[in-house]
C-alpha cells in the first residue's frame, strides 16, 4: 500500500517490539532511498500501531495482509485502524 504497511512478526520475549519497528523503519528507509529510486525524501511517521494475535489466528492475519488491497477498496486505512482501536478498547 502507498500509505502504510501491515507486518506480522513472531517476537521473542527478549526483543522489544519498539526495537523491531525501529530496525524495520531504518533498514527499509535506507533501501527506499537508494539512488535512482527518486524517493530521497521518503520518511516514516513517528508512530505505529501493534496488535497481538494468538497462534490460532496467524493464518487469518496472513490472509488479511495478503488481501489488504481489496480491503482498502471498501474502507480506508484510517477507517480500518480506528475500527481496530475501537474493537480493542483503545481511545
Amino acid at each position: 500500500m502507498t500509505d502504510h504497511v501491515h507486518a506480522l512478526f513472531r517476537l521473542s520475549k527478549n526483543v522489544a517490539l519498539a526495537k523491531i519497528v525501529e530496525e524495520l523503519k531504518t533498514s527499509s528507509s535506507k533501501w527506499v532511498k537508494t539512488p535512482g529510486r527518486g524517493l530521497g525524501n521518503f520518511h516514516w511517521r513517528s508512530g505505529y500501531g501493534a496488535f497481538s494475535v494468538s497462534a490460532a489466528d496467524v493464518e487469518e492475519v496472513v490472509e488479511y495482509i495478503t488481501q489488504q488491497e481489496s480491503h482498502h477498496r471498501v474502507a480506508s486505512f484510517q477507517e480500518e485502524f480506528r475500527k481496530l482501536l475501537h474493537a480493542h478498547g483503545i481511545a
